[in-house]
């Protein structure tokens, strides 16, 4: 017997805008819009290049439906549509 739970479906982001500072707004594929402030999430190792304005301004989204700078860093989009410290769902 197997079972398949919604939460190991993979939730891909569709759209997004850069707000101020280091917040993204996001559209995910099931219609939740959120945004996240990255600033808690970025700053140490392979991010702390995203802590460049110009360079956070560079993320674009990949072939799995999450958030990636040129540098290979990159943000699961379940990872984001679950995360509630310093974000705010839209709908």
């Amino acid at each position: 017997m197997s079972l398949i739970l919604s939460h190991n479906i993979m939730n891909k982001i569709i759209a997004f805008k850069i707000e101020e500072d280091y917040k993204i707004w996001m559209q995910f594929q099931d219609g939740a819009s959120k945004i996240v402030d990255f600033k808690p999430l970025i700053g140490k190792g392979i991010s702390t290049l995203l802590l460049e304005k110009n360079y956070f301004h560079m993320v674009s989204i990949d072939n799995g439906g999450g958030l990636e700078w040129p540098n290979g860093m990159d943000f699961c989009p379940n990872f984001l549509r679950e995360y509630t410290l310093n974000s705010e769902l839209i709908t």
